[in-house]
């Protein structure tokens, strides 16, 4: 049988463990964050990140009005900019470059057109569009920061979860994210020896914390408790460890959603390197946005937090004990009645044989034969139907 075990390991700060990372998916996700954010956007603890989005939300208000009551000028200190003046108010507000594009959204103008002319043109232009607009009401969210801009305009019913709500729910978990709890900010894979440390100071360049003026991103992991699932062809553990990301955002740019996994490593440029039992939930801003946060998201966070690793490793451990094929005949069938071509079976078990030194046996085999398959695939609708059936092959096992 094979050997199952949970790992206390704290590696010391030039310590890691050995890892395995042609197996799994490779998950890109993180690493496009970590590269686009630039420095103002990157928060070296979740308290600072807290503070921030916080203190903005403590600096916000919304408001629903009518749209066709919202008046549009041009700026009287700078001719370049527009400013709004919304039913009740004292002063203009400023729309923000996203604010912008979902007025113009709004009614029907093309955003990146309007911000190409001279401003006043552009008032003209969208406030024909507001005043000729069918009466409609909008939520605003306005926000003081040396002067009012408006972050959002969005529709009436628009669920609205704040940032800081996400991060709060994180917290509960994760303290601060720097090791205060098991979670924090990931370490990083060394290449050249195959070694995961994950020890590694918290700076600019290694945080994954990240908040804009439109949206929020959290990746943490539990990398100083390893888990043990089974062996690799040398001999040597199958370690994973456990992760998650979230993300937001409060002015519509995009869905609330959290995932978790297991992994085996995070290289240097934040890409996610053996992932097993990725599992996704998001959330639209809908009308009852907050309520499927609070009753949804959040427990299920929790409830990955302090779940026990033990099904995912029984669930290894079964799939690599389950053999399905001892011929080529068998292989081929195996893979054929499960809808691979001739072409994609032959491939697969070219892989397995080229990373294992063996061809395919059990489930488990088969399993990492079509992820490692599905990476080679360069258009990701192809490589994401492969990982799928790969987990639905597993799935069905495990359960």
């Amino acid at each position: 049988m094979t050997q199952v075990q949970v790992l206390d390991a704290s590696p010391d700060r030039s310590g890691g463990y050995k890892v395995d990372v042609g197996r799994g998916q490779r998950i890109g996700r993180v690493s496009s964050e970590w590269f686009s954010r630039p420095a103002d956007e990157r928060y070296l603890s979740l308290d600072a990140l807290m503070a921030s989005v916080k203190g903005r939300a403590e600096r916000s208000r919304t408001r629903t009005v009518e749209s066709a009551a919202v008046r549009v000028e041009a700026s009287r200190d700078n001719a370049e900019r527009l400013d709004l003046i919304l039913p009740g108010a004292e002063q203009p507000i400023a729309p923000t470059h996203w604010s912008f594009g979902q007025l113009a959204a709004l009614v029907g103008a093309p955003a990146a057109y309007l911000r190409q002319l001279p401003a006043p043109l552009a008032g003209i232009n969208l406030q024909y569009g507001l005043t000729n607009h069918r009466a409609e009401q909008v939520k605003t969210l306005e926000t003081e920061d040396g002067r009012m801009e408006l972050r959002a305009v969005t529709g009436p019913d628009y669920g609205r979860i704040y940032d800081h709500e996400l991060v709060a729910a994180v917290q509960r978990i994760a303290g601060n994210g720097t090791g205060d709890t098991r979670w924090k900010v990931p370490g990083v894979l060394d290449w050249s020896t195959g070694i995961y440390n994950p020890m590694v100071d918290i700076s600019v360049d290694t945080t994954t914390l990240y908040a804009s003026d439109r949206d929020i991103f959290l990746f943490l992991v539990d990398d100083l408790n390893p888990i043990e699932a089974g062996k690799l062809p040398d001999g040597s553990p199958d370690l994973y460890f456990r992760g998650f990301y979230c993300w937001n955002s409060e002015v519509g740019a995009k869905t609330l959603g959290i995932a978790s996994f297991y992994l085996r490593a995070v290289c240097q440029n934040r890409n996610l390197w053996g992932v097993e039992d990725f599992e996704e939930i998001s959330i639209r801003h809908s009308k009852y946005a907050a309520n499927r946060f609070a009753h949804e998201a959040a427990p299920a966070l929790t409830r990955f937090a302090d779940s026990s690793p033990l099904p995912f490793v029984n669930g290894i451990r079964q799939a690599r004990e389950r053999i399905v094929a001892r011929s080529d005949e068998d292989r081929t069938d195996f893979l054929r009645k499960r809808g691979f071509g001739k072409a994609e079976t032959a491939k697969i078990i070219d892989t397995v044989l080229a990373e294992e030194a063996r061809p395919p046996e059990s489930v488990f085999d088969f399993v990492q034969g079509i992820t490692a398959f599905a990476r080679s695939k360069s258009q990701q609708d192809a490589r994401l139907d492969l990982e799928g059936r790969a987990k639905k092959l597993f799935d069905r096992v495990a359960a």
